[in-house]
């Protein structure tokens, strides 16, 4: 797929794209499969939201692959899941650095067993120099726990004299949270018809355009991003302003 085929305006195209990637259980299960089977057809979907994002120039994208509230799941489900990150993250760190792709982590890995941590802990480590195009994995992320932790920093810092009440902002607020190196996003994009955010970047979604499908992960291809691209272009960014203004250069 050319680039031209991918884009409708290159001045609107988002900079940074969010994705609940949900519905892999469901897809199994509508195919008579057990869940962890649709746990691995969704990595096809993974790797074509990467390339899209990569033919398109959208230098950003961040995937919610495991909530702190996908810890409650049945054990046989979690294990299989972290069997499969450790896999997929062996494949692919390759094709990964190939890209120019940078991988960031964001949540609390620490709850991740040590094997799966250390291969995490690595694929950052062998990718942190590239530069086309960062790729956020949210894992055993929860948004109010990065906003509570990111308080508790900001008190910490306080109790020492590091930072005073005048100096807190949204600027520096935002310093404090996993997501700092990162622009607020632009799109975020659901999957499986749930219309919910689920604990997913709740700060960072702020000024979002939220694109719902039907479309069970595993299903999500090209041609749905491009979808939910066309969504986002169609779209009248104000930001607090009315059209009008935006009219005006």
């Amino acid at each position: 797929m050319s680039k031209k085929d991918i884009f409708i305006e290159e001045n609107k195209m988002p900079k940074h794209v969010a994705i609940i990637m949900d519905g892999n259980g469901r897809w199994a299960k509508k195919r008579g499969m057990i869940r962890s089977l649709g746990h691995q057809n969704a990595i096809k979907a993974v790797r074509e939201a990467i390339e899209f994002c990569d033919d398109a120039n959208i230098p950003y994208l961040t995937l919610y692959a495991f909530s702190t509230e996908n810890w409650n799941r049945p054990i046989l489900e979690v294990n299989s899941l972290m069997s499969l990150l450790i896999n997929t993250i062996k494949k692919e760190t390759k094709k990964l650095k190939e890209k120019g792709i940078r991988v960031k982590v964001i949540g609390n890995i620490d709850k991740f067993p040590t094997n799966v941590r250390e291969e995490l802990i690595l694929l950052t480590k062998d990718t942190c120099n590239n530069q086309r195009g960062t790729l956020t994995l949210a894992l055993s992320y929860g948004a109010k726990n990065e906003i509570l932790d990111a308080a508790k920093k900001i008190a910490l810092d306080y109790s020492n004299n590091e930072i005073s009440l005048e100096q807190l902002n949204e600027v520096t607020f935002n310093q404090y949270l996993y997501t700092n190196d990162l622009p607020d996003v632009d799109l975020l994009i659901r999957t499986s018809g749930e219309q919910r955010i689920s604990n997913f970047l709740l700060w960072q979604i702020a000024y979002a355009e939220l694109y719902f499908t039907d479309t069970l992960w595993p299903d999500f291809n090209k041609e749905e991003f491009l979808k939910a691209l066309d969504f986002y272009q169609s779209r009248e960014r104000r930001f607090g302003k009315i059209s009008e203004q935006l009219k005006v250069k």
